[in-house]
Order: structure tokens, then C-alpha cells, then sequence
């Protein structure tokens, strides 16, 4: 627990984290918005979107009050108050869709360097797996930094880039979302089914961000940073989104819809700096994923009374992780990975995760509503570095 901390640690630290957890890979390039919400056409996507959000701040809310209530600040100590032994089950789980998607960060790297370079995508995947490793190795500090500046300059970016598609199809944007729903839609519950797969996949980052939890001072502060961090992860998603429905339907194969937008917008400046925003996106939701890892591991070291994890195990967890992924990254691909393997993850996550937390997770908070009022525990004391 950090006392001293500010409303801004306490309130918007955790909901900024959670969207950079999520933003990285196909959200920043557009894939995923591609992928489960355009096929419900323009108004289903935006409706899909709303109901990812509703997901969004509603299990963040309970895992945060959880989280606090029974002192779990990683992944390990959270499933282990919440299923007993069963959290070895979720470790596999995570374990997996940690590999797959920092395979989708460093595949939407190596797309994104090859686009704006022409070098080869590998160049690109491995110099986002080396900006990982080093801002991982410094622990919390350097990762909560990183979650503040990198949320600046998303948030002006994709401001920017709204602007300027106005400027540049505005036009189009408002016939897309004013037009009936297109023949070639899907049917009404498509953006159900693309909302509650995309919302079930990435709500593991309420898990994967509990090292910013350590902040909160009472129920009250998990309460509204978990029904904040809905609305900060999605913000930037609506309106990017709207901006997609524009090129409908060309825009759907592309694999990286972002660069098909900037293109009509014929502003080269601006569009390296997107593409700079967008590493800087995967870098976040990258060290978001790795960090959660090296909590983990730290909270099982400091548990057998070795200290704190020593700095160079930091980067060395990291480079096991990234090394494999970026095997997956290079056999599959960007557009293949986010189709195929996220569908599988999100019932996975749903059965290991969604599922125990709003039956098991909400009874105990039931049950047992004061929040523990014991000293701060001694991992507690040692959660920054």
C-alpha cells in the first residue's frame, strides 16, 4: 500500500496501464478493430465497442477491489486467494497468451518498420524485444514512467490523426456512419460475438497491471480506477474505428489498416510519427505482459526470504519470453495470429479468469466486505524498487 500516493496513481495509473496492456499489436495498427468489428458494419462495431467497454470496466472494478481486499499484488498471489491451487491453471493459460501476443507485438513491429523502411520485418521485432528487456529491467519505477509519457504522446497522436482524417475524408466518415447498415454486415449479434471475444482476451491485462495496485488506499480507489479503465483503454479505439468505416470494405484485408488511412491523408511527417506512436504503443503493452512476469517471480523470491530478485534476472526472464515469441511472430504472422489464436484465448480466459472472479470473486468480497487493515505486508514494502 503507498500511503502517500496521488490521486493520479490511485485513479488513472491503473486505467492507463490497462490500456497499455491493451493497445499494442492489432489495436494500435487497426488489426483487431478489423477483425471483430467491422464485420457488424459501422454502427455494430461502434456498439460492439461499447459493450467490450461495459466488460472492460466492470471486471477491472472487481479485480482491483479483489486484488486489494485480499493484499494479491501479481498475478500468482491474486489466483491463489481466488482458486486455491487452481491458479497453477491460469499460470499455463497466461504463460500461452503472453507467448501469443507479444508474437502479435513483435509481428506488428517487423510490419511496421518494413512499411516505413523497407527493411526486413525482423529488424523491427527484434529492436521492440531489446526496448522491452532494458525498460523491464529497472522494475516498477521505469514501467510506470513508461505508462505516463508513452500515454501522452498516444493519446496527442491519435488526437492528431483525427484531426486530420476529418481534413482529409471527412466526408466519407460521416456517409459510413449515417448509411444503413451495408448488405454485406454480418447479422444483428455479430458485434456481441466481436465484443465480448475482444473484451474476454485482453481483460487478462487486469491481472497482468496488478503491480500498480500497491497504490490504492481504500475500496473506493480500486472501485473507480477499475470503472475508469474502461473508458481510458477504449477512448482512442471509437474514434479510429470511425475512422476505418470510411474505407469499408477495402480496409478489412489490409493488415495494417492504420498505414491505409495515413496514406490517404498523403502527410508523410505525420505518418512516421504515428508509426512511431504505434512502437511506442508495443513497447508498453509489451513491458506491461513481461513485467507482470518478473512481479511474479519477484513475489515468489522475496516469499522464501532471498531479498529482492536480483536486476539481472529481470532482463534474463525477458529474454526467454521474447525470443520465443519471436518464433511464433516469424512463423504466423500478424493478420493469421490475431484471427486464429485470440478467438481461442478469449474462451480461455473467459473459463480460467471472467468466470471464477464474478462468481467466486464477487461471493467473497460479499461475504467479506472490509478490506484488510493489517500493515503494509513486507512484499508490500519491497514492491518499488
Amino acid at each position: 500500500m503507498s500511503a502517500g500516493a496521488s490521486r493520479f496513481q490511485r485513479w488513472l495509473l491503473p486505467g492507463l496501464a490497462f490500456k497499455g496492456f491493451v493497445i499494442g499489436g492489432g489495436y494500435a495498427t487497426g488489426r483487431e478493430l478489423a477483425e471483430y468489428f467491422l464485420p457488424a458494419g459501422p454502427r455494430g462495431g461502434l456498439l460492439g465497442l461499447a459493450l467490450a467497454t461495459l466488460v472492460w470496466s466492470t471486471v477491472c472494478a472487481v479485480t482491483f477491489l479483489f486484488a486489494r481486499a485480499t493484499r494479491s499484488y501479481d498475478y500468482r498471489a491474486f489466483f491463489g486467494q481466488l482458486v486455491g491451487r487452481g491458479w497453477v491453471v491460469f499460470e499455463a493459460s497466461y504463460v500461452v497468451f503472453m507467448v501469443l501476443i507479444l508474437a502479435v507485438f513483435g509481428a506488428a513491429a517487423g510490419a511496421i518498420v518494413a512499411a516505413a523502411t523497407g527493411w526486413p520485418p525482423l529488424v523491427g521485432t527484434l529492436a521492440l524485444m531489446l526496448a522491452i528487456g532494458a525498460v523491464v529491467t529497472f522494475g516498477n519505477r521505469s514501467v510506470e514512467r513508461l505508462f505516463g509519457w508513452a500515454s501522452v504522446l498516444l493519446y496527442a497522436v491519435y488526437f492528431l490523426f483525427v484531426v486530420f482524417a476529418w481534413q482529409a475524408f471527412g466526408e466519407r466518415i460521416g456517409a459510413a456512419l449515417s448509411a444503413p447498415q451495408p448488405a454485406a454486415a454480418g447479422p444483428p449479434g455479430d458485434w456481441i460475438r466481436g465484443g465480448l471475444t475482444y473484451a474476454c482476451y485482453n481483460i487478462v491485462g487486469a491481472v497482468a497491471i496488478l503491480p500498480v495496485a500497491r497504490h490504492f488506499t481504500s475500496r473506493r480507489d480500486a472501485a473507480v480506477a477499475g470503472l475508469l479503465a474502461g473508458p481510458i483503454a477504449i477512448l482512442p479505439a471509437f474514434a479510429f474505428f470511425a475512422c476505418m468505416a470510411a474505407w469499408l470494405p477495402a480496409i478489412a484485408d489490409e493488415p495494417l489498416p492504420a498505414d491505409y488511412m495515413l496514406r490517404q491523408m498523403q502527410r508523410p511527417l505525420f505518418h512516421l510519427l504515428f508509426q512511431a506512436m504505434i512502437f511506442s504503443a508495443l513497447l508498453e503493452s509489451g513491458v506491461g505482459a513481461v513485467h507482470a512476469v518478473n512481479e511474479r517471480v519477484a513475489g515468489a523470491w522475496r516469499a522464501r526470504g532471498a531479498g529482492d530478485l536480483p536486476r539481472g534476472a529481470r532482463p534474463a526472464i525477458a529474454a526467454v519470453l521474447l525470443v520465443g515469441s519471436i518464433f511464433v511472430a516469424g512463423r504466423f504472422g500478424l493478420v493469421d495470429l490475431i484471427a486464429h489464436g485470440y478467438r481461442a484465448l478469449a474462451w480461455l480466459i473467459l473459463f480460467v479468469f471472467v468466470l471464477p472472479l464474478l462468481t467466486v470473486g464477487v461471493w467473497r468480497l460479499w461475504a467479506r466486505p472490509r478490506p484488510a487493515s493489517k500493515p503494509a505486508s513486507e512484499e508490500d514494502r519491497h514492491a518499488t524498487p
